[in-house]
Order: structure tokens, then sequence, then C-alpha cells
């Protein structure tokens, strides 16, 4: 049986006109045949003869080839090629070439005939027979194979802080202004301890390591006890020099080293710890955007540590870089294993599904050409590839194999009613390219939604994966029918048993729903709305150190630095003039001074640093290093003095060369936007309070850090509605009815509801990662709505009671919705696998959604719609869907 369908198949598949005589009787003909001769279907063809379609004076040449044809064992007279006098079902006359072929069909002795218009040439019968569809089919795969490659060469892979925020973001205006004049704050430091540190060998190694490290091209400064400026009194009036200065290294002791760094202002708490065990290294580099620089730089570093036989006294690496560094470790280490995972499942699945071959091999081709080509749009639009956007490849290899699902259900199901060929694919296709498209759209719109979101990185990856979806559609829909028509000649296999199971709960489900509606839609009413107080839990909150586990390498060196020396979280406060030297004025320096002490008796400030630190170091070194000149000149033209003496290099770290803008550098200990925006409060309250001639502002890593609650925020507000606007006005133009359209809507509202409640019950922030998810499920749930009630809808026009039509949906659709579901959450969960928190949470909570949301589909939404269609079941012909 299978053998014959296969034969039948491809026949049906060949672009030729092919006929199969049997004893002068028609018993096959493809459909190229049946057009050629102008017949509508077979059956009217069957009831001819093949010499009903020749004219008289041709009709005993035809018999006598016909004869010798099927006599023939030989095969002499296959292959032969005459031309007859022909003629169409409506009369028409035809010259053709014909070719007669000896045949085994049905397992009877036949004569192949292949017709072809005598008046084309070879070249033109040859162009006409070729399966064009198929070639462009496969050269478009293979050019979409081909050119992303090259493109992901140029990938930019970049997670640092600024690529989450938009150019005109206050945060980041004020910070790159201040970045014109001062350092980044995007630092390495380094903790060494260990024995000997104060000695001539630890010393000479830690030096040459800051030596080396001045002199590599992505690092901008290096901080160390060996370069920091140390001011002193001289004979002269005071003296800069490096705090330990290398070259008098040998008139020094390690105690009398020890005690000076212990005594340094500058030294103490940030680069020797306070208990003198351990020391400190901060490396400033270039501006590296791009996190794989990043990463290549901390290697290089680590290397040089290696070189230098240092790397057992560093204890702890912590910093902005280095949490970047450990962001794009985690990326990389998830993309290969959640890359081939995911699309391993996804085969298995279509295995063990379908049993087909062609299937799997389909699969895994169009999963390779979605994911490289969709990524490689990040480099085509110049955007770049973030730890939000590695999301991307698993979400479209899940989304493409749900979509594969569909298609595949339907060819299967067409197999099994005998369709064979061309026929069956474009059944098959027929059947769900309407919901897959208005399916695509919505998950689209879902995803495009994100695109509204106030942060580049969240809306670039809306962007993209919608483009992604888009692109899934016309792969699945136009390229992969073709392959099919060429290479998919045998039948289907039946499905066994083994999943019978999921058939049965399907229909139990269902059943539920129709027999009880009322109690259904009160339960879920009832549940949903006790579990609304917790959305009231939720948190808005950003903390790189959280997105990792309490063991993780990075977390435990900011952990241990944070207590050894001072806290690692950056934070600027800046005080700008419009005149040239105004920061020399005794009176603003007393004032920065009066704050900077404020700052220093906040529980969240370990240390600072700013200009008034070197003028008052000036003026006590300046009078021979008593204490009680350790202060403010009252004196202008004193100040100015000092500076034009002072001869380092640390200053300028802190004040512009004109003296109009200044910074006052602080160190939190605290890493969440929460807490250090709460510090910003403080200080902008102080500021507005106490600050006269100067303008102030607030900058820096914290800052961007605290902005990005209210980010989040607008973002989440602005993605989700824009995200169930958009799929009701889809709803809309599919169904063409307000009151169908709702319905639709109300399966897709109950993930959204539920992951927020989840969130607020399990404590899970709303961050970066999960600000996503509520777009990205609906649009994705609203997919299994869109078919269900499209197969529903179709059977209620066509006479169907509602009760049946909803029983029939299932068991013809109900599978694949479930198993697209059970692909979809199983491949989302495998992101549990991260050790990156959000995206566990983001796995995490999509799988919740789907879940729910196929739960509703199967059980709320055939209550819902058993109540609005009742009053139809005794004139299922009347129900209103004139507007479908």
């Amino acid at each position: 049986m299978n053998d014959t369908l296969a034969q039948r198949s491809k026949l049906e598949a060949q672009k030729i006109p092919v006929a199969i005589i049997h004893s002068g009787m028609f018993v096959f003909a493809n459909q190229a045949y049946l057009d050629m001769f102008g017949f509508g279907n077979f059956e009217d063809l069957e009831a001819t003869t093949l010499l009903d379609l020749v004219n008289d004076q041709d009709q005993e040449k035809i018999k006598l080839q016909l004869h010798q044809t099927a006599i023939d064992k030989s095969g002499n007279q296959s292959g032969q090629q005459k031309l007859f006098s022909m003629q169409k079902a409506d009369g028409t006359d035809l010259s053709a070439n014909v070719e007669f072929n000896n045949i085994v069909f049905d397992e009877e002795d036949c004569v192949q005939i292949s017709v072809r218009p005598s008046s084309q040439s070879k070249f033109v019968n040859f162009m006409r027979s070729v399966s064009w569809g198929y070639y462009l089919s496969i050269v478009v795969l293979l050019f979409l194979s081909s050119l992303p490659n090259m493109l992901l060469l140029k990938l930019n892979i970049n997670n640092s802080p600024t690529v989450f925020f938009p150019p005109d973001e206050p945060a980041v205006v004020i910070d790159d202004e201040l970045r014109e004049y001062f350092p980044s704050d995007q630092v390495i430091v380094f903790l060494f301890e260990g024995v000997a540190l104060y000695s001539d060998g630890f010393i000479t190694a830690y030096n040459e390591l800051a030596e080396q490290l001045k002199e590599h091209p992505k690092i901008q400064k290096v901080m160390s006890v060996t370069t920091q400026d140390h001011i002193s009194g001289s004979a002269e009036g005071f003296s800069v020099a490096p705090l330990i200065d290398i070259e008098e290294l040998d008139d020094s002791h390690p105690r009398d080293r020890k005690a000076m760094m212990m005594a340094d202002r500058f030294a103490r708490g940030s680069l020797v710890s306070e208990t003198a065990d351990a020391i400190g290294m901060v490396v400033i580099p270039q501006d590296v955007s791009n996190s794989i620089l990043r990463l290549e730089l901390l290697n290089d570093i680590n290397a040089l540590i290696d070189e230098l036989r240092l790397s057992g006294y560093v204890t702890a690496v912590a910093g902005e870089v280095p949490i970047d560094v450990a962001q794009i470790k985690s990326m990389l280490r998830d993309n290969m294993i959640f890359i081939p995972l995911t699309t391993a499942i996804g085969l298995l699945l279509i295995w063990l599904l379908f049993h087909r071959l062609l299937a799997v091999f389909i699969s895994g081709a169009v999963i390779g050409v979605i994911v490289s080509t969709t990524i490689a749009i990040y480099v085509v639009v110049d955007q770049p590839f973030t730890l939000i956007a590695s999301i991307t490849p698993p979400l479209l290899t899940a989304l493409t194999i749900a979509v594969l699902v569909h298609l595949f259900n339907a060819v299967h199901y067409e197999s099994q009613r005998g369709k064979i060929g061309r026929n069956r694919i474009q059944k098959a296709v027929s059947e769900i390219k309407r919901p897959a498209l208005y399916a695509t759209l919505t998950t689209s719109a879902g995803l495009a939604s994100l695109g509204l979101s106030p942060i580049p990185a969240i809306a670039s990856f809306g962007l993209i994966a919608a483009f992604g979806v888009l692109l899934i559609f016309l792969i699945v829909i136009f390229i992969v029918p073709q392959i099919l028509i060429r290479w998919d000649f045998a039948a289907w296999p039946a499905r066994g048993s083994g999943l019978k199971w999921m058939d049965s709960s399907i229909m139990y489900l269902t059943r539920v729903g129709l027999k009880y509606p009322v109690w259904v839609l009160a339960g879920a009413i009832i549940l949903m709305g006790a579990g609304v107080p917790a959305i009231t839990n939720i948190k808005v909150e950003t903390n790189l150190q959280e997105f990792f586990s309490p063991d993780h390498e990075i977390r435990q060196s900011t952990d241990h630095i944070d207590k050894t020396m001072v806290g690692t979280t950056p934070l600027d406060v800046v005080f700008k003039t419009d005149e040239v030297d105004a920061l020399k004025s005794p009176e603003n320096l007393v004032q920065i001074k009066q704050f900077q002490q404020w700052a220093d008796a906040l529980d969240e400030v370990d240390n600072s640093a700013s200009l008034t630190d070197f003028i008052e170091e000036m003026n006590w070194g300046f009078n021979e290093e008593q204490d009680e000149f350790r202060s403010i000149p009252d004196n202008a033209d004193l100040i100015s003095q000092y500076l034009l003496v002072y001869d380092g290099n640390d200053l300028y770290d802190l004040v512009d060369q004109d003296f109009q803008i200044t910074r006052v550098s602080l160190n939190l200990n605290v890493h969440s936007a929460n807490d250090i925006g709460q510090v910003i409060e403080k200080i902008r309250a102080y500021l507005d309070e106490n600050i006269e001639n100067m303008d102030t502002d607030v900058a820096g890593i914290g800052r961007l850090f605290s902005d990005m609650e209210v980010l989040l925020i607008d973002g989440q507000v602005s993605s989700l509605g824009g995200a169930l606007v958009l799929i009701f006005i889809l709803m809309l133009i599919l169904w063409r009815s307000l009151i169908q359209s709702l319905i639709c809507m109300i399966p897709n509202l109950s993930p959204i509801l539920l992951i927020f409640i989840v969130m607020g019950v399990f404590n899970i922030w709303l961050d970066m990662a999960t600000a996503m998810i509520a777009s990205v499920a609906v649009g994705i749930a609203v997919d299994d709505t869109i078919h269900m009630f499209h197969a529903f809808i179709k059977r209620v026009k066509n006479g169907s009671k509602p009760s049946v039509a909803m029983l029939r949906t299932t068991a013809h659709a109900g599978r694949a919705i479930m198993t697209t579901t059970v692909i979809l959450s199983s491949q989302f969960l495998i992101l549990l696998l991260s050790e990156f928190i959000p995206t566990t949470n983001f796995g995490l909570l999509t799988s919740i959604g789907l879940i729910t949301a196929l739960l509703f589909d199967l059980i709320v939404l055939p209550a819902i719609l058993i109540l609005v269609y009742r009053k139809y079941q005794r004139a299922p012909r009347t129900v209103a869907v004139e507007n479908h």
C-alpha cells in the first residue's frame, strides 16, 4: 500500500502530463495531464478511453504502439516518442508528442504515457518540466544558510551597561559629558592577599604588572601603590611622588612601606585594606565597549599575572568590567548548551510524533536557516548582541518547531485520508495557512511591542525576534511545502498508541469545559482573583550581583572586596560652574568639602575622593605636615599657587584643567537599583538645600542602574499595552467581530495574570529579562487560540452543533496544540540550566504562561464558546458568523 502511494506521489509531483493506461482505460493521470486535456478531476477522465482522446486518423497507430509497448519485455519499445493528433475534453485539437513506457502500477502491467505539445521545442518542454518552485526554494535556503554565516563574524557581542540605555537618557548624557574630562568608572579591581605583601619581591612584581598594564593599548590608567600620587612636605613646600617609589625600594623596609600606605588618605581603604593584609590595584580600560574585547583584555591581564607569578596572590577580581565578562561567559555557555539542546529536543519530538526522517531533516535545516538569518540582522542594523538577545536562538527554535508541527500534523491528516503527492501538501497548507498567518502576526505583534520599550536592548530584541517569526512563516508555508512535494511520496505512518494518553487528556479536558461551563468559568475567576493581591508584591529591581547565584565566582569576589576594601559601586557627584577657575574659590571648595563629609557619614558610602582632598594635602605638606593644616586655605591666591606647583597626575582625574567642573567620587557598598536610588535621593536633597553658585548633578554607573527602574516600568506598561492592542486589532481583522475577538483575548490574558501572580508570590523581580515575558508569552499563547477558534468557527459555519464542532476541533487540532505547548514549554524550561538567574526566570515564567494558556484553551475556551453559542444548538446553520 505504501509503495503504491509513493508511486502515485512521484507521478503526481511531475510537471510533465503523465497517465497510466491498462487495457486502453485510464487508471491514473496526474494533475498536469488533467489540466492539459481540460478535465476537472480524474473521475471525469476515468469514464473515457485513450482512443476517445485521439483523432480518427491516428487511432490505429496509437493502438499498435500501445500493444507493442505492452508485450515488449526487452524494453526496446520503451521510451519511444511519436507524434499523434489528439483532442481535449472540449473537442479542441491537440498535436502532441507521446512517449510510451512499460510500468507496473497497482501490481498490474500497464503503459505509462507522457505527453508534450508538439509545438514546443525540447528546451521549452524541459523548462516546463522543471520544478522551479523546488529549485527556487533550495536556492533561497542555501542563500540564507551561507550569507548570514559571513555576517555573524562581525557580530558585536556587547553587554556593557550603556547599551541598555537610550542615548538621550539624562543619566547617559551627563555620564558621556563627564567622561570627556575624567576616566571611566567601569574598572577592574584586583585584590592581592598573602604572605610578604610588603617585601621587595612582591612589590617589584606588583610594580612590573602595573607598568606593563600601563603600556597595554586597551588600558587608560592603572591605580596602584607604586603609581599613585603621594603628597608630602619638603624644604620647598611640598612634593609629589609615587606612594611607594620603586627606585628607592632598596632604601626602605617592608615595615616602613606598610606604615606609609596605611597613613596615605588616598590609599587606605581603596588600595590597601584597613587591616593592611590586602593590597589592591585598579585598572581603568580605554573605551572598550565591546564585551568580547573586554573578555580579551581580562584574559591578557590574567596571562600577565601568571607570567609574573602573581596569580597565587590574586584572591578576588571585581568591578563593572569583570561583571560584564562574567555575563558574557554565561551567555556563551548558555548558547553552546541551549541552541543544540533545544534543537535536539525539538527534532526528537518531531520524530516521536511523525516517525518521518524527512520531517526531521527538514526541521533541522529550517531551524538553522531561521536562527542564523535572524541573528545576522543584529549585524545588518548595527545593534549589539546582548544577554537579552541571547534568548533569541532558543526562542526561535521553539517557535519554528511549533509551526512545523502544525504543518506536519496537517500533512499527516491528509495522508491518512488517502491524499498523495502535490494534492496532499497543497491541501495541508491550505488548512493551516490562514490561522498560521494570523498566529504569526500576533506573535510578531507581541514581540514587536517590545520595540516600544525605552531600553534599546529590549527594543532591538523584540523587533528582530518579530522579524524571525515572520521568516518562520515564510519558510514553513512557502519553502518547506515545495521540498515536501518533491520528496514526500510515501504515506505517513499511522500514529502509535504511545501518545494516545495525550489525545484522551485533551478530550477529557474539553468535555469538562463543555459539560460544566459555568463551574469552569467560576472556578477560573475565583482562582485568578485570589492571586491578584500578590501582584502588588512585585518589586522593580536591578542588581547585577543578584543575577548570579551566591556561589558564583564574580559574586564571591565582589563580596570579598566590598568587605576587605571599599564598595565597588561607583557614583559621581558633579559640581559645575560657568567661570574659569571658579573651583579654586575657597567658598566653593568648602561647600564641596561639607558635602563630602556629609556623604562619608552615610552608611552606604565606604569611601570618597575629591579635589578638596588634594588641596588639603598640599596645604598640610606645605605647612610641615602639621595636622591642623589639613584643611582648605581661605586664600584663593594660595590655592592657585598650590595648584601651580602641583606636578602630579591624579588630581586631574577629579577636576578639569579649567577648574570649571569637578566630581566627588563615591564608592557605595550597595548594588541594587533601589538602594542606589535612595542614596541618590538623599544626595539630591542635600545638594538642593545646601549648594549655592554651582550646578550639581549625579552621574556614573550607579545612577544608570538607579534610573533603570523607571525605564523598566515604562517599558513594561508600553510594551504590554502595545502587545494587547496590536493583537486585539489583528483579532478584529481576522474575525471581523468584536464579540469573537474579545472571546479569543480571554485565554490570552490569563497567562499574563498568572505570570505576575507567580512573580509576586515568589518574589521574582521585574528586571531586564522578566520585563519581556508578558509580551512574549501573550504573543505565543494566542497562536493556539487562533488555531482552535478558527477550526471551531469553520465547523459551526458548515452546520455542526457547537459542542460537536468543539469536540471535532480538539480531536483534530488538540494534539498539535498540546504538542506545540509541550515543545515550547520544554525548550523554555531548558533555560533553567543557565547560571544566569534572569535567564532561568525567563524560562520558568514563560513556560508557566504557556501551560496556563493551554489549559485555558482546552477548558475555559470551550466553556465560553458553549455558553455563547448554546442557543444555536438546534439551528447551527444560523450561527452569527456572517461577519467571519
